[in-house]
């Protein structure tokens, strides 16, 4: 039966060019060579002309036959396609960073007065408290000096005492009161200058924490803010910094939540924001933002480059779609194809959405606009159909 049928949409085209041609034979004015053999360019218009028409008429032949061998095949192919039902979801969005650990109590301890390093009073790795002595700087005679001098404070002091009883009563003269005095509050502020002097002498720890580093040898010589002693570390208030685009400045703000993830390591910690910056660095055009990291762990260390997915924008009623699925017109309208008049044998129509996209995550994209939740959308086979055109569903997912 089929190979009559196909027998059938041979011949049928076939018999009807023929008889159009034949019919249109009966007023042909003569063949092309012969016409234009003639150089008379009324004829040859006229051939053209003739041959035109036939042309149409034939392709409005084979247009009818093409549409009534469409209707009357049983065996015409429906695209195949799956879908799901479009519900609303929680949809998380992040951006994704990479920063750097670090430390308020970090920190390469100077000397404060040139001399030898006389005596270092702690090892790599020891533990020190706050204000505990850790070097020594030779004073180079200083401490003799300030010595001598608090003797002739006391002497300054006890002449000082009796100038200022006789006074009181009257007796002596009021410049050598006043002598007494000076003599007396002079070798008292010396002393102090010198005593903050050979305080200086005495490297103390300004905040609790380990002794990362010595980074000098005892016996060598020292300068001011020149040669570094001790690096001095304590890893309990560690934090995460990172510089942030400022077209985020508007989403990334204070308590937004923050997945951590150190590779190196291989472990991986939740914070928020603790801080952001309110300066914005005119030459990368990012602003500084902090991340402490809550969990102690010792094998994090300062300078450790961390990865960071700050989640900047949430929607619990999202309507989401995966990107493949997502096509573009010549407009640059995108659209998706979803379905309807679903019948019994799961054939239904395919209608073109266009529709308006938000953010991604991952790959999928949240949809704004033009779809409504409960739809069904085509998803397997969405981009080898036509708008209007039948399709037939074989599974849906889920």
């Amino acid at each position: 039966m089929h190979s009559t049928y196909f027998k059938m949409n041979k011949i049928i085209p076939l018999i009807i060019t023929m008889a159009l041609v034949s019919s249109c034979g009966e007023k042909d004015t003569g063949s092309v060579d012969a016409v234009i053999e003639t150089n008379d360019l009324g004829s040859i218009r006229l051939k053209k002309s003739e041959l035109v028409q036939e042309q149409h008429q034939l392709n409005e032949q084979i247009k009818r036959l093409d549409i009534a061998i469409s209707n009357l095949d049983q065996a015409k192919k429906i695209p195949l396609v799956t879908t799901f039902k479009l519900e609303q979801q929680h949809f998380d969005h992040y951006i994704e960073l990479q920063g750097n650990v670090t430390t308020k109590d970090l920190l390469v301890i100077y000397p404060e007065f040139s001399g030898i390093l006389s005596n270092v009073y702690v090892k790599e790795g020891q533990w020190v408290k706050k204000d505990q002595v850790l070097a020594k700087i030779d004073d180079g005679g200083l401490s003799q000096q300030l010595a001598q001098m608090k003797i002739q404070l006391e002497l300054a002091k006890t002449t000082f005492e009796r100038q200022q009883r006789l006074w009181d009563q009257k007796i002596g003269s009021e410049i050598q009161y006043l002598q007494a005095k000076s003599n007396y509050e002079a070798q008292t502020q010396a002393i102090r200058q010198l005593e903050q002097q050979v305080s200086k002498t005495v490297v103390t720890a300004p905040f609790s924490g380990t002794i990362d580093e010595v980074l000098t040898e005892q016996g060598n010589v020292v300068f001011p803010g020149q040669t570094p002693l001790i690096r001095l570390i304590n890893l309990d208030n560690m934090y995460i910094v990172t510089d942030v685009p400022e077209k985020h400045i508007a989403n990334v703000t204070k308590n937004k939540r923050v997945e951590i993830q150190f590779p190196i390591l291989g472990q991986k910690m939740e914070s928020k924001i603790r801080q952001v910056g309110d300066f914005i660095n005119p030459s990368n055009r990012t602003f500084r933002v902090e991340v402490p990291i809550l969990e102690k762990d010792n094998s994090i260390k300062p300078n450790l480059t961390v990865k960071l997915r700050i989640n900047d924008y949430s929607n619990t009623k999202a309507l989401l779609l995966p990107q493949s699925i997502i096509s573009e017109n010549a407009s640059g309208e995108q659209y998706v194809y979803a379905i309807r008049d679903i019948e019994n044998d799961n054939e239904a129509t395919a209608e073109k959405m266009i529709v308006e996209t938000g953010l991604t995550q991952g790959d999928v994209i949240e949809v704004i606009k033009g779809l409504e939740p409960g739809m069904e959308i085509i998803l397997e086979g969405a981009r080898s159909v036509n708008d209007g055109q039948k399709v037939k569903i074989i599974k849906q997912a889920s």
